[in-house]
């Protein structure tokens, strides 16, 4: 059993993480802003923090990650707002990882986006433009970091159904799937097993290849 801490508890990737994690008996701890959440959450099997990341200090953070043996970074400004964005999806970001490394623990995995990096090419007057600097940002603190990191990148996000299947060569196909927030929940709960994926990115689609196996060619 392993004790797992999900920042962004509240989110519709992490709530399925968490189903995922508590079913095959993990402990984790699900961390999120809303007090009027907490409900949803517990109900995952998870236990309910609540817990503001966008205004925790770095030792708050610390102090709330310590004991775990992994983190899941999974919140989100949810864009619109560009400021708050760099907030959460960078700056929020970037202090979990440092707080991550302060607390003692050794595993992290950081849900991005297929495409992610300073060579995002998206223009500075598109609305994506802060989300995908604050993501590449945060993914390049993380992989410079001393953690056992794993990037999940994921393509166009749908609430499909769980397929279990994925297609690891979907940075290298011009057309590429949407990808069912119940299969990231997936990979990020295989990942966690396996540290085969520790400093590696992941990026994918659904696809037909089953996790496991998809995984095995990283």
């Amino acid at each position: 059993m392993a004790k797992v801490t999900i920042i962004g508890g509240h989110g519709k990737i992490a709530m399925l993480l968490a189903e995922l994690l508590s079913a095959r008996g993990d402990a984790v701890i699900s961390l999120f802003r809303n007090p009027d959440h907490a409900a949803d959450v517990a109900a995952t099997g998870a236990t309910p923090v609540v817990f503001d990341v966008e205004n925790a200090t770095e030792q708050q953070l610390t102090d709330a990650i310590v004991g775990s043996d992994a983190v899941v970074f999974s919140a989100g400004a949810g864009g619109g707002d560009a400021a708050r964005t760099y907030a959460v999806d960078r700056d929020s970001a970037i202090r979990s990882i440092r707080a991550t490394a302060a607390a003692g623990v050794r595993r992290y995995v950081m849900v991005s986006y297929l495409g992610a990096g300073p060579d995002h090419g998206v223009p500075s007057g598109d609305s994506f433009f802060a989300y995908a600097e604050a993501k590449a940002a945060a993914d390049t603190a993380l992989r410079a970091s001393t953690l056992d990191w794993t990037i999940l990148m994921p393509g166009r996000l749908t609430l499909d159904p769980a397929t279990g299947a994925i297609d690891p060569t979907a940075a290298r196909s011009p057309d590429n799937r949407g990808t069912s927030r119940a299969n990231v929940a997936e990979v990020a709960a295989a990942v966690l097993r396996d540290p085969t994926t520790i400093e590696k990115d992941v990026p994918f689609t659904d696809g037909d290849v089953p996790i496991a196996d998809a995984l095995a060619r990283l």
